[in-house]
C-alpha cells in the first residue's frame, strides 16, 4: 500500500516553521516527512538554509508517528559517510525507529561552495559505492575498517546504534545510479515530471516492473497550489533557482536566482505542475500510485498559505489518493 509523506524544504522555510510543518503533517494524516538536505538554497532573495539534522532530531521529539526521511543527503564531501551513518543512527533513535536514509551524488551548490571539488558524474559514482558499503555496514553495527580509493575508516563503531535496520534509499534519475540502488540499496528516489519516462530510465535499470517488485520506490513530484499565474510566481520564488540553466554546476544562489530571472516567468513556471484546485491536484499525483505503484509518493508542494494548504492534502488530497 503506498504511503504519503509531505515534503520539508529547508530552502523555502525556516527550521522551527517545518518542525511545525512536520506537526501538522502528522495531524494531517501522512505517513511520513520527506526532508530536504542543503548547505546553500536555490535563490539568495526569498530562501533559508538551516541545518536538517538538527531540524529533523527536532520534529523526531515533536511527532509521534510519520516517519521521517532525508530526500536527500550526500555524504561525500561535507559529511563522511561514517558521520553520516551516526547522525542517521541517531535520529532513529531520537524517533523510536522512524527514520528512513535517502542519499544522492549531490550538487556543486552544497559542495564547491565549502571548497571541495565537485567531479563528474563518474567519480561521484563511485564514491557513492564506497559511501554505501560504509554506512551500511555501520548501520548494521560492525566495527569498521575500510580502505577504499576514497573514504577510510579505522574500526570505526556507532557506540548510539540504531534501533532497528534503518533503510537506505538512493536518488536516481538515470540507469546508472537506478542499477547501482537495486545492487546496494534498499530503494531508489525519483523525482517524476514524465512518469513514462522514469519507468524506461528508472525503474526498469533498477529491476522494478509490475510483475517483480525488487525495490522500492520513493517518488516525488513539484506542485504549485495558487489562484493564478502571478500567485503561482510569488510562491515559486524561493524554487525559482531549481529550474535554472546550470544548476548542478553553480555555487552561488544569487547566480541561480539571475539565470532564473533572465528567463520569461511563463517558461519557469511550465517546468512545474502549477494548479488552481483540488482536482488538479489529485491529478498531478496520481500517475506515481496508479501508474507508478509507488510505495511512498511525496507531495512537494509550495503556496500562498502552506499551513492551510497541508491541512488541506488531509481532508480532500489524501482520501482520494488512497481510495486508489
Amino acid at each position: 500500500m503506498t504511503q504519503f509523506y509531505y515534503f520539508c524544504g529547508h530552502e523555502q522555510f525556516q527550521p522551527e516553521t517545518l518542525v511545525d510543518h512536520a506537526v501538522l503533517a502528522e495531524n494531517a494524516g501522512f505517513d511520513g516527512v520527506l526532508v530536504s538536505e542543503h548547505f546553500h538554497p536555490w535563490v539568495d532573495d526569498h530562501s533559508a538554509s538551516g541545518f536538517a539534522w538538527g531540524t529533523m532530531a527536532a520534529m523526531a521529539h515533536a511527532t509521534e508517528t510519520v516517519q521521517i526521511m532525508t530526500g536527500v543527503t550526500t555524504p561525500l564531501w561535507r559529511m563522511h559517510p561514517g558521520v553520516v551513518a551516526q547522525a542517521a543512527a541517531t535520529v532513529d533513535r531520537l524517533s523510536n525507529g522512524r527514520f528512513r536514509l535517502g542519499v544522492g551524488t549531490g550538487e556543486n551548490i552544497n559542495e564547491g561552495s565549502l571548497g571541495y571539488h565537485f567531479p563528474k558524474y563518474k567519480e561521484r559514482s563511485d564514491r557513492m559505492r564506497e559511501a554505501l558499503e560504509i554506512m551500511r555496514r555501520l548501520l548494521d553495527g560492525e566495527k569498521l575498517s575500510f580502505d577504499g580509493t576514497y573514504y577510510q575508516t579505522d574500526r570505526a563503531k556507532l557506540y548510539s546504534p540504531p534501533i532497528g535496520n534503518v533503510p537506505i534509499y538512493l536518488a536516481a534519475g538515470g540507469p546508472k545510479s537506478a542499477q547501482l540502488a537495486a545492487e546496494m540499496c534498499y530503494g531508489v528516489v525519483a523525482s517524476v515530471k514524465v512518469p513514462a519516462e522514469t519507468i524506461e530510465r528508472v525503474l526498469k535499470p533498477a529491476g522494478r516492473d509490475d510483475t517483480e517488485e525488487t525495490i522500492d520506490l520513493c517518488a516525488t513530484r513539484w506542485s504549485v497550489f495558487a489562484k493564478d499565474q502571478d500567485e503561482a510566481w510569488d510562491v515559486l520564488l524561493p524554487w525559482r533557482g531549481l529550474r535554472a540553466p546550470g544548476r548542478l554546476e553553480a555555487v552561488d544562489p544569487m547566480t541561480l536566482r539571475e539565470r532564473a530571472d533572465e528567463l520569461p516567468r511563463e517558461e519557469i513556471l511550465s517546468r512545474y505542475s502549477v494548479v488552481s484546485t483540488v482536482d488538479e491536484l489529485i491529478e498531478v499525483y496520481t500517475p506515481l500510485v496508479k501508474e507508478l505503484n509507488a510505495d511512498i509518493v511525496s507531495i512537494q508542494i509550495t503556496s500562498a498559505d502552506q499551513e492551510e494548504t497541508i491541512k488541506m492534502l488531509g481532508e480532500e488530497v489524501l482520501p482520494a489518493l488512497r481510495g486508489m
